[in-house]
């Protein structure tokens, strides 16, 4: 299993709608993120930046170009672009964050 964080950005006065959005997550989501090897996946908020951090759980064999296409994950990356910074096909903008210490 590897761990994973990386960041992304919220656009200012987004919070609440991105939490709404987020808490009635798609359940064909849900099941895609699962089935693709990602598990244990949670998303902070420092409101001071609107950087959103993420960390999330990845099986081996995850593929993350699988998702990059998939027809479910492109309807959500669409109807989330609105709140956040995203490349022209509507992906997040995302930061790598390299692992400093892990207490398992």
């Amino acid at each position: 299993m590897k761990l994973r964080g990386f960041t992304m950005r919220l656009k200012p006065g987004c919070e609440a709608e991105y939490r709404r959005r987020h808490e009635a997550l798609w359940p064909e989501l849900a099941a895609l993120l699962r089935e693709s090897g990602i598990s244990d996946y949670a998303i902070f908020l420092d409101r001071s930046t609107g950087t959103l951090f993420a960390v999330q759980k990845l099986a081996p064999g995850h593929d993350p170009a699988r998702l990059r296409t998939h027809p479910v994950m492109r309807r959500w990356w669409d109807f989330m672009a609105d709140l956040m910074e995203v490349h022209p096909d509507h992906a997040p903008v995302e930061g790598e964050l390299e692992l400093m210490f892990y207490l398992p």
